[in-house]
């Protein structure tokens, strides 16, 4: 398992995704997608409202969430789900998958070819049309083993 480097989101991608859309290209929309695309981590809709405040003081958070939800259907970024806890956002483009820390809460990406090409079951690929495969492994991260 091969911990992942994290690329960077386009922003000629973003750009277009907007334009296909019908989306405007607001200083807004452009804040919330700089703010995401520099994020090494999966931030929680909150922790990009707080850095977008600091640029736009006069944004809701509502904004802020509404355009990442936005951004997530489009497919600028993946919405990452966790259990009960806030939605986090993933604005790593490559393939890959994530480790989730049970005890710390660390969402850590990793890529693995293997993962990428699981087969998926014949009676899900009769009922579903399938779009994205994304492998999620829990447990404890090296600091919280320690």
């Amino acid at each position: 398992m091969k911990r992942a480097k994290h690329k960077r989101i386009d922003t000629e991608f973003f750009i277009e995704r907007c334009k296909e859309a019908g989306l405007k290209i607001t200083p807004q929309r452009v804040t919330i997608f700089q703010s995401i695309a520099r994020s090494k981590e999966h931030p929680t809709a909150e922790i990009v409202y707080k850095k977008v405040k600091r640029k736009l003081p006069n944004i809701s958070f509502d904004t802020v969430n509404r355009t990442l939800m936005t951004f997530a259907k489009l497919g600028v970024l993946a919405l990452v789900e966790g259990y009960g806890e806030p939605k986090r956002f993933d604005s790593n483009p490559q393939p890959h998958h994530h480790f989730r820390c049970l005890q710390c809460g660390a969402l850590i990406d990793f890529y693995d070819k293997q993962y990428n090409d699981l087969k998926i079951p014949k009676e899900i690929s009769k009922k579903f049309t399938i779009f994205n495969k994304r492998i999620l492994l829990e447990g404890l991260c090296d600091r919280c083993k320690a």
